[in-house]
C-alpha cells in the first residue's frame, strides 16, 4: 500500500516539476527516478498505473473546476469524472512501461522505453477523437530538446526525453561517462535549432489582442451578457490596429439575435483593419458552430468553424445520451467543422498574409494542424487561437495551453497570436518564445506587433509518420536483441 502510494505522489510530482520554470529539465531527472524504481517491481503495470493517475489527477485537476463550479456538476461526480479520465490516460504510461519492462540488456530499454512511450502518446491523441493534453512534449518548450519538434513533431521531444531519463536510470556508464554523453546530447539538440525552415514575409502587421476577464459564470446572465458584448464592441471600434482579435464567444449569442447595430458599430471604416472575434454562428444542419468570425470595412467576409470538438462539452459521445439524461449535466451539441477550411488572407500592403485559425484546444493536435498546413491550397503564414480558459478558473489550465501553443509555433516555424477571455493572452514568434503577454486574470488589450513567416517545416511536410516509424523499428530492435 504504502509503494502504491509512493509511485502515485511521484507521477504527481512529475506534473508539477513540468509547471516550473525550466520545468522540461527537472523532468528528465524526475522521469529518470521513476524508470529507475519502476524496473525493480514485479507488479509493474499496477505501479506504473498509479504512477501515470497520479501524474494526470495533478495535471488535469482543473477539470473538476468547470464541471463542479461552472457546470454545476455535483462534487461527487465531478471528482470521479476527472479520476476516471486519468485513469483512462494512465492506461497508456502504464502500456509503454510493461511493454519493454521484461527486457534485460540497458540498450534494448532504453531504446525500447522511448519508442513505445512516443507511441502510446500518439495513441492516446488518436482514440476517441484524442486528448494528449498534459503529454511530456510540451515540457521540452523549456527544456533541452525543444527543436526535434521543428524535425519530427512533438512526439520526438517526448521520445529524447524518455530516452535521457532511461539512459541515466538504466545505462551501464559511469557517472561521469553518462554526464559527458548526455552534454552531447542535448548539445547536439541545441544545435539543431539554429537551422531555420521559414523566413519572414512582409512588414510586421499591428495587431490589437483583447482581454475581457469575464468570469464563466456570468455568461448566463442577461446583464453580463449585455455587458460584454459592449466591452468587446467598444475596445474593437477604439483600435486602430491592422488587425484587431478578441476571444473565443467574445460574443456569447448566437449571432443571428445580436443586433445589427452592434456590427455596424464594430464595422471598419477602411480596408487596413481588420477584426476577428469569437461568436457562436449555425451550421448547414442548424446546429449551433464554435466559430470564429471575420470583418473587413463592415462586412462579415469570413467564417471559420471550430472542427474539432470537446467532449461532452461540445458533443456528446455516442454511448453517453443515457449519462446526461441521468444526471441532468448541462452539455453543448455543436456541429463539426471542416478540416479543410482554407485561412483568412490579410491584405497588408502588397503581401497577402494566409491566417490559420484555431478554436480552444485545437492547439492540442500538432498533426491536425501540421496536416492542415500541408494540404492547404494556401500557405499558412500566422496562427490565431481565440480560447475561454475562465472556464477553469485560477489553475495551471493557461499556462498549461501556453505550453502547447508555443509548441505548435516551433512544429510550424510560424507565429501565434493567442486572444484569451482570461489569459494567457500572448504573441509567440515562430520559435516558439513569448514575446509579449498579459498578466492573466485582467481586463486589459495588448497592442503590439507580429512578424508573419513563409515557408514549411519538416514536420508540416511529413508529419507524425517518421518518429512513429523510427519508434517502431526501435522497439522491434529491442525485442529482437532481448529475444538473442
Amino acid at each position: 500500500m504504502i509503494k502504491a502510494l509512493l509511485f502515485f505522489l511521484l507521477g504527481s510530482i512529475c506534473a508539477w516539476l513540468i509547471e516550473l520554470p525550466f520545468g522540461g529539465w527537472f523532468l528528465i531527472l524526475g522521469l529518470a527516478a521513476y524508470i529507475h524504481f519502476i524496473f525493480k517491481e514485479q507488479r509493474v503495470f499496477l505501479f506504473a498505473w498509479l504512477f501515470g493517475l497520479g501524474y494526470f489527477c495533478n495535471a488535469l485537476w482543473w477539470l473538476f473546476i468547470s464541471l463542479h463550479d461552472i457546470g454545476k456538476v455535483p462534487a461527487v461526480i465531478s471528482v470521479l469524472a476527472v479520476i476516471a479520465l486519468s485513469a483512462y490516460l494512465a492506461l497508456f504510461t502504464a502500456t509503454a512501461i510493461k511493454l519493454v519492462h521484461q527486457f534485460h540488456s540497458s540498450a534494448a530499454r532504453v531504446l525500447g522505453l522511448a519508442s513505445s512511450w512516443a507511441i502510446m502518446e500518439w495513441a492516446r491523441g488518436q482514440l476517441f477523437t484524442g486528448f494528449p493534453w498534459a503529454g511530456l512534449a510540451e515540457s521540452q518548450v523549456d527544456g533541452p530538446f525543444f527543436a526535434w519538434a521543428t524535425l519530427l513533431g512533438g512526439l520526438a521531444c517526448t521520445w529524447f526525453c524518455v530516452g535521457l531519463a532511461g539512459y541515466l536510470s538504466q545505462g551501464k556508464h559511469n557517472v561521469f561517462t553518462k554526464l559527458v554523453a548526455s552534454i552531447t546530447i542535448i548539445s547536439a539538440s541545441h544545435a539543431l535549432g539554429l537551422i531555420a525552415f521559414t523566413e519572414p514575409i512582409g512588414r510586421p502587421i499591428d495587431v490589437t489582442l483583447i482581454q475581457g476577464n469575464f468570469e464563466q459564470s456570468t455568461q448566463f446572465n442577461p446583464e453580463h451578457l449585455q455587458q460584454q458584448i459592449n466591452f468587446y464592441a467598444n475596445a474593437i471600434k477604439s483600435s486602430d490596429s491592422h488587425l484587431v482579435v478578441a476571444p473565443e464567444t467574445a460574443f456569447p449569442l448566437p449571432l443571428k439575435i445580436i443586433p445589427q447595430e452592434v456590427f455596424s458599430e464594430i464595422k471598419p471604416n477602411t480596408a487596413k483593419k481588420n477584426v476577428i472575434l469569437g461568436a457562436v454562428s449555425t451550421g448547414p444542419s442548424g446546429l449551433p458552430t464554435n466559430s470564429a468570425i471575420a470583418l473587413n470595412q463592415g462586412n462579415l467576409i469570413y467564417q471559420y468553424d471550430k472542427s474539432h470538438l470537446v467532449p461532452f462539452g461540445e458533443f456528446i459521445p455516442w454511448g453517453f445520451q443515457w449519462f446526461v439524461d441521468l444526471f441532468k449535466v448541462p452539455l453543448g451539441n455543436f456541429e463539426r467543422g471542416s478540416m479543410t477550411q482554407v485561412p483568412y488572407i490579410l491584405e497588408h500592403g502588397s503581401d497577402q498574409i494566409a491566417i490559420g485559425l484555431m478554436i480552444c484546444y485545437e492547439d492540442v493536435f500538432g498533426d491536425e494542424l501540421a496536416k492542415r498546413q500541408r494540404n492547404s491550397s494556401l500557405e499558412h503564414h500566422l496562427w490565431i487561437n481565440l480560447t475561454n480558459l475562465a472556464w477553469f478558473g485560477e489553475s495551471q489550465a493557461p499556462e498549461q495551453q501556453l505550453r502547447l501553443a508555443r509548441l505548435r509555433s516551433i512544429e510550424t516555424g510560424i507565429p501565434t497570436l493567442r486572444a484569451t477571455n482570461t489569459g494567457v493572452t500572448a504573441v509567440i514568434d515562430s520559435q516558439g518564445q513569448v514575446i509579449y503577454e498579459l498578466p492573466k486574470f485582467q481586463q486589459a488589450t495588448l497592442k503590439t506587433s507580429v512578424q508573419a513567416y513563409s515557408g514549411k517545416t519538416p514536420y508540416v511536410w511529413l508529419g507524425d509518420l517518421p518518429i512513429l516509424i523510427i519508434s517502431a523499428l526501435f522497439l522491434v530492435f529491442a525485442w529482437y536483441q532481448n529475444k538473442k
